[in-house]
């Protein structure tokens, strides 16, 4: 007998994303991804989709997503979403897992999604959300643990929060959600804040960027603002108008030099698809005054913590795009600028070895503590 399957899916809530979608058969959906691209119509990347689906529980559903190529630093790509990258699906919005039935074409490219629904609601994303509801729940957990100051305003008039915890001689500045796709880094940063607050700020000063894209995070957006600048990748370009979200981190972080105050350490989380790293900053090569802090790291991540690498530690050069002014990560425009010891590091979506499977909301958690104590004992050995 055959059972008529209409579904309905939507994404119109906070952080939601897709685009169009087109009818194949009763319980067959073309899903395109949305994508997102920069100020100059380029580098699109499709990494971000989170949207909900109504169907009849225990009777098949078949999502393709589609729309999947991109750009990236100016050179097209087949995509983010492919064999190694399968999506997350959650039947109460909270608790995630991921999906094991699919298939994917690389010849279209296409992710082809087989799912019979426990219940007649569920969640489908590319890595477990993290949004500005989150947040705002960790902030009133933390209480009067941490203090909270507002630095500026996004492009949206959303708030840009900076937290502090602790007050410890050694003062570190760190960066989570640059790319409001990259869910992966509020988690951590959660665990972190979780566990800071638990051990008093352990020995040092912390001060936090927990969202640095709001607006990105709360329309559903991939890497860029509203305007399509990248919050990890335009740090040599100034415009309060259009980037208000770079220059109230980049004011802050003057601000707080400019009263004889010390920086220790800056870092910056972000996730990828298959790459796991530490990226240093660019001073000759590994030859400069923060070798030693930058290999010290390095070890600590890879000895003690989940840290898969799937390189060795690097310095990064002066540019993200050689010859194109305006593409400086914040490593590199805090290193050229005020000198500073600024670390990025790249965590994958994709299995991670170490765990013998692909990283989920605990794992994240619990990586935020294993990141407090690394850079506890890199900056104070």
């Amino acid at each position: 007998m055959h059972l008529l399957c209409l579904a309905l899916i939507t994404w119109n809530f906070d952080g939601g994303s897709l685009g169009r979608v087109e009818k194949v058969a009763d319980n067959h959906w073309r899903a395109h991804l949305a994508g997102e691209s920069d100020q100059d119509a380029r580098n699109r990347q499709a990494n971000w989709y989170y949207f909900q689906v109504d169907s009849p529980a225990n009777q098949p559903v078949t999502i393709d997503l589609v729309s999947l190529p991109g750009e990236y630093n100016y050179k097209p790509n087949r995509g983010a979403v492919t064999a190694d990258t399968p999506p997350v699906i959650s039947y109460d919005n909270k608790t995630w897992t991921h999906i094991e039935s699919f298939e994917y074409d690389a010849a279209e490219p296409r992710m082809r999604l087989k799912i019979i629904p426990k219940t007649k609601r569920f969640w489908i994303a590319h890595v477990p959300p993290y949004t500005n509801r989150h947040l705002a729940a960790l902030r009133k957990w933390a209480g009067n643990s941490l203090k909270e100051e507002v630095i500026g305003q996004t492009v949206d008039k959303r708030p840009i929060p900076l937290w502090t915890i602790g007050d410890g001689p050694k003062t570190a500045w760190l960066f989570f959600r640059q790319h409001s796709w990259e869910t992966g880094s509020s988690w951590v940063g959660e665990g972190l804040v979780r566990f800071l607050i638990a051990k008093g700020g352990a020995g040092m000063t912390w001060k936090i960027f927990p969202m640095c894209d709001p607006d990105g995070v709360a329309r559903g957006g991939v890497r860029f603002n509203k305007f399509g600048f990248d919050l990890n990748r335009n740090w040599d370009t100034n415009g309060v108008e259009k980037m208000p979200e770079i220059t109230a981190q980049r004011a802050a972080i003057k601000a707080w030099l400019n009263t004889g105050r010390k920086i220790d350490f800056v870092f910056s989380l972000h996730n990828t698809e298959t790459s796991e790293y530490l990226e240093g900053p660019p001073e000759n090569g590994g030859a400069g005054k923060f070798t030693a802090l930058a290999e010290r790291l390095f070890t600590l991540l890879e000895t003690e913590t989940s840290f898969a690498p799937t390189r060795k530690l690097f310095y990064s050069e002066s540019s993200t795009t050689a010859g194109l002014p305006g593409r400086m990560t914040v490593s590199q425009g805090l290193y050229k600028e005020f000198g500073l010891p600024a670390f990025i590091m790249e965590q994958r979506i994709s299995t991670q070895p170490k765990y013998g499977r692909k990283p989920l909301i605990a794992d994240r958690l619990r990586f935020g503590a294993e990141l407090a104590v690394t850079i506890h004992k890199a900056v104070t050995p």
